[in-house]
């Protein structure tokens, strides 16, 4: 078995499961990927479960080759979330300093993000995530870190996700169902932005548009926080709907045609229109296709819809100025052709396509934005992991592990975590 911290990450979604497995050394802050493995996804439509025995048979199977190539089995994992139930809000908290003649200290920073916890939410709906955006200490706002700062009244500006309880419940038991313990629930907005997008974007302010197969997650950072996060229910396969409809083909066939496409060089002649399909070996025997009616009749429409929806969400969260840094675009639908001018165009701001990194190893198969997620819910783990795994004792920890645990098995959780301070 391989050294070091070991940290698992399943990332479920509309096409596909993939499952990474990464070693931390603990003389080194290097983290080596040791297993990969990725599963074309079964019962899941637009990233929710809709046949529980079908996506546990794919899950298996994905997490079970990771398991082969890494040598080792997976004891807990960090497992993301998507979906258009997942929804977010800005909340304050306010508390009073403990100790106003002293420092603040873990303990008032823990109390005033369970002030700003306390939502009114649905019996249906249930919080993914809290992520305190800033500080204010007796009126000093853009304060980051408080811990051992003097003052009497603390104030917090938090991120708050929220995500459907059926859907999380179901996703939950898929996962258990294989002897897997929760970690966390990750939505992967979040996870994705972990890996894609650097320190001085999200700084500057920045928009993650995460494409996947059945849907598009948005993600804006704001002065180095996460300040609004939603899921649009469209994605990489509307494209390829698109195509089977439109050149009357199977969607088998539709989704070579877009492969095919994305390798594609701009057109510099007239004579080159012409798209060779005679090597991909399609069932309707279709052997060639103009290229301009193909981009420009059927992608270009689908793509102009997704951008302008995301300008919708822009617009809506109230930051669409806020964000000089532009678009990121990540995730499978990020590889469609002409994609990056279709955005400018449309949203008339900076656009690039995010790759992930932070992670070595065994990482040939996972470079692709395709991979941004996976490899984000590895680097979300690490930070959360070294946080949680820290010599002081405090009631955050608990709280954090218990606010993103399903409750039931939370009290063996607790049980657990208790136990892993003793000698």
């Amino acid at each position: 078995m391989a050294k070091g911290k070991i940290i698992s990450g399943i990332d479920i979604g509309t096409s596909k499961i993939t499952t990474v497995i990464a070693s931390q050394m603990e003389e080194t802050d290097k983290v080596n990927v040791i297993g990969v493995a990725t599963y074309p996804s079964a019962g899941l439509r637009k990233s929710q479960i809709v046949d529980i025995e079908e996506a546990i048979g794919a899950i298996t199977q994905s997490v079970e080759a990771a398991e082969r190539m890494a040598g080792c089995s997976i004891a807990k994992a960090f497992i993301s979330i998507n979906g258009s139930h997942v929804k977010s809000q800005n909340s304050k908290g306010v508390v009073a300093v403990a100790e106003p003649e002293g420092e603040i200290i873990m303990d008032d920073i823990s109390r005033v993000v369970e002030a700003a916890r306390a939502i009114s939410l649905p019996t249906s709906r249930e919080i993914l995530h809290v992520i305190p955006r800033d500080f204010i200490v007796d009126s000093q706002e853009g304060i980051k870190d408080p811990l051992g700062m003097t003052g009497v009244r603390l104030e917090v500006e938090t991120h708050i996700v929220t995500g459907s309880s059926t859907a999380m419940k179901n996703l939950v038991k898929c996962v258990q169902e294989l002897g897997i313990d929760i970690e966390s629930l990750v939505f992967s907005g979040l996870a994705a932005s972990e890996s894609v997008l650097t320190d001085t974007e999200k700084e500057l302010g920045v928009c993650l548009v995460d494409i996947g197969g059945g849907t598009t997650s948005i993600a804006i950072f704001i002065e180095g926080s996460l300040a609004y996060s939603s899921v649009l229910p469209v994605g990489a396969k509307n494209i390829t709907n698109d195509l089977a409809i439109g050149l009357r083909v199977s969607l088998d066939s539709a989704e070579k045609i877009k492969k095919a496409l994305e390798k594609r060089k701009p057109l510099e002649k007239k004579e080159d229109d012409n798209l060779d399909l005679s090597k991909l070996d399609l069932e309707e025997h279709l052997s060639k296709v103009s290229k301009k009616t193909v981009v420009e009749g059927i992608i270009h429409p689908r793509l102009k819809e997704i951008f302008q929806m995301v300008g919708e969400e822009l617009k809506k969260s109230g930051y669409g100025g806020g964000t000089p840094a532009g678009i990121v675009l990540t995730g499978g639908g990020s590889r469609t052709t002409d994609i990056i001018q279709v955005c400018k165009r449309t949203l008339a701001l900076p656009v690039r396509v995010g790759t992930p990194s932070g992670l070595s190893g065994l990482i040939d198969e996972i470079k692709s934005s395709d991979f941004a997620v996976s490899q984000g819910l590895i680097l979300y783990g690490l930070k959360n992991f070294e946080r949680e795994s820290g010599s002081s004792f405090s009631l955050s920890k608990i709280g954090n592990i218990l606010g993103r645990i399903p409750a039931k098995g939370a009290i063996h959780k607790v049980t657990d975590f208790i136990k892993s301070f003793l000698p």
